[in-house]
């Protein structure tokens, strides 16, 4: 039986521990949350009521708040933090961990502070400890998955990125479960960046629609928002069909048409005039696009890449820009061909 521990009880830790719970192979799953009163709370109701309400937690998953006890004996090690924390829970987690370990990031976003993938800086991290050969054994797993959806069971399908064939398969066939069907791909790169990328485009798609706009414009926002992420993708060196896959097509239309999708909620109250301040002050649960659209557009820079969606999200977000104006902005930009 192997040995699962997964950092982070928040809403999608916290559903990947009953998925997997429900995977073809047995699993003992050990969720690690940050805060010990909510750890106590999801051994005392098996249910996370702050992140995933109405979800309960099967016996099988033992949830803690020690680092120590979540990591003892575990082969596969899921990081589900935001993409800010990262750095320091995988710091939290070094001393604890083995060069058996194989680590599947299944955060989507870049960190702020160095523009960095979430793979890189869990490499960076193991690195500290060159015994390990981290990039051996490192996947990433991203594609459409709402937390909610995916814990009651529906069917999802998601991708599971590593530049080792053998390391993919083998926890495609770890994972894979009667709901939960995984894909494989070795572009870890256009995976990342598509998670990352697509939850900015998602802040536009729920502006437009708290503006009170239409199908017209959420079609051409998603169609627009495609071509801009496959620009910077491939400029990174990223492979193109990556971005037509379920980690790039496939979520930027879930997160940007979703009821479910926190970026969207952002943008809809930020098109209803609010302040993303007081948004943020009243959402339990991170909406990455928030701290990814200023390294996104970082990157785009460095790299000389136009990014204008991304360019007006930025706007909104950290310089005071209505989305109205955003908008027109984007509209009155010089003609061109597709």
């Amino acid at each position: 039986m192997t040995r699962i521990a997964i950092l982070g009880a928040g809403s999608w830790g916290t559903a990947l521990s009953v998925v997997l719970s429900r995977a073809r192979k047995p699993h003992e799953i050990a969720l690690w949350a940050r805060n010990a009163e909510l750890a106590e709370s999801l051994r005392r109701d098996r249910e996370n009521g702050i992140y995933l309400a109405g979800v309960h937690l099967p016996e099988g998953i033992r949830a803690t708040n020690d680092m120590s006890a979540a990591l003892a004996s575990a082969q596969i090690v899921i990081g589900a933090i935001p993409s800010v924390h990262a750095r320091s829970v995988y710091t939290q987690a070094l001393p604890c961990i083995t060069r058996e370990m194989i680590f599947v990031s299944a955060t989507k976003g870049l960190e702020p502070a160095t523009h960095l993938r979430m793979s890189l800086v869990l490499a960076q991290v193991l690195s500290k400890a060159p015994t390990l050969e981290a990039s051996q054994r490192i996947a990433v797993l991203s594609g459409p998955s709402f937390a909610a959806e995916a814990a009651r069971g529906e069917p999802t399908a998601v991708v599971l990125a590593a530049q080792d064939a053998a390391l993919a398969s083998l926890l495609q066939e770890e994972l894979s479960g009667p709901s939960f069907r995984l894909y494989t791909n070795d572009d870890v790169l256009g995976v990342e960046l598509a998670g990352a990328m697509k939850n900015v485009m998602a802040i536009a798609a729920g502006a437009c629609q708290g503006l009170g706009l239409g199908s017209n414009p959420l079609a051409a926002l998603i169609t627009r928002g495609l071509a801009e992420m496959m620009r910077l993708a491939a400029a990174l060196g990223a492979r193109p069909e990556t971005l037509s896959g379920l980690a790039g097509l496939g979520d930027l239309v879930l997160t940007c048409t979703g009821a479910l999708s926190r970026n969207r909620h952002v943008g809809i109250e930020l098109g209803n005039g609010r302040q993303l301040p007081e948004i943020l002050a009243g959402m339990r649960m991170v909406a990455e696009g928030v701290d990814t659209a200023a390294p996104l557009l970082a990157l785009a820079r460095e790299h000389g890449i136009e990014m204008p969606i991304t360019e007006q999200v930025d706007a909104i977000l950290h310089l005071g820009k209505s989305p109205k104006d955003a908008i027109r902005e984007i509209m009155d930009r010089p003609l061109k061909r597709e």
